[in-house]
């Protein structure tokens, strides 16, 4: 039994699978709010699947980038919830679970504001590129360069920023990471410590 956690984008989601089967999964687009939302939503989850939190074996969150805000309560509240149980707290990348909506030559891009692009490609589900905070042009030169014009999707906030350099691509216009795909992926995954990915400084700065 694995609950999978998003809190990084723009949206909370959550999920509870058995296996590969889906108990129960929820889902709201949010930009803020993350924090109140989070423990109410788990416990609905939980609920519509009929489950006791004792039931879990494994709890799988994203870890960024993503939201400073955002991805520091799903880590917290997973750590915290794993320690609780005794159970491992597995970390997943955004753009990993991203680009687990489509199979195939996929790019998952998040809009990281300031024209940047958080982007990472994967074929056949594995990483073609370490995930990387890049500029939009040295972004779209990166994914002409890997994907050889051969077809591809573009998953993720800053997928429509590419469409342009991949005549074609499906573009899938995701505000989050589906929670569904945290918990498949945090499953597969041996635990490791999580731990947040952070690819650029805070744009919040200290008064001088």
């Amino acid at each position: 039994m694995t609950l999978g956690l998003d809190t990084c984008l723009n949206a909370c989601s959550v999920a509870v699978l058995r296996g590969d089967e889906v108990l129960a999964h929820a889902s709201e687009v949010m930009a803020r709010g993350h924090q109140e939302r989070l423990a109410p939503m788990v416990e609905r989850v939980m609920g519509d699947a009929g489950l006791a939190f004792d039931r879990l074996d494994r709890v799988g969150v994203t870890v960024g980038p993503g939201s400073f805000t955002g991805l520091r309560v799903g880590v917290a509240f997973a750590k915290g919830l794993a320690s609780a149980l005794g159970v491992p707290a597995v970390g997943v990348g955004a753009l990993d679970a991203l680009a687990a909506e489509a199979d195939g030559l996929v790019f998952a891009a998040i809009d990281a504001r300031r024209d940047q692009l958080y982007l990472q490609g994967f074929e056949a589900g594995r990483p073609l590129m370490a995930p990387d905070a890049l500029a939009i042009p040295t972004a779209a030169a990166r994914l002409v360069e890997l994907a050889g014009g051969r077809p591809l999707t573009l998953v993720g906030s800053g997928a429509s920023l590419l469409a342009d350099v991949a005549p074609g691509a499906r573009v899938v216009a995701a505000e989050g990471a589906d929670a569904r795909h945290v918990a498949r992926l945090a499953a597969a995954k041996p635990p490791t410590p999580v731990r947040p990915l952070y690819l650029r400084a805070p744009d919040a700065r200290l008064p001088t």
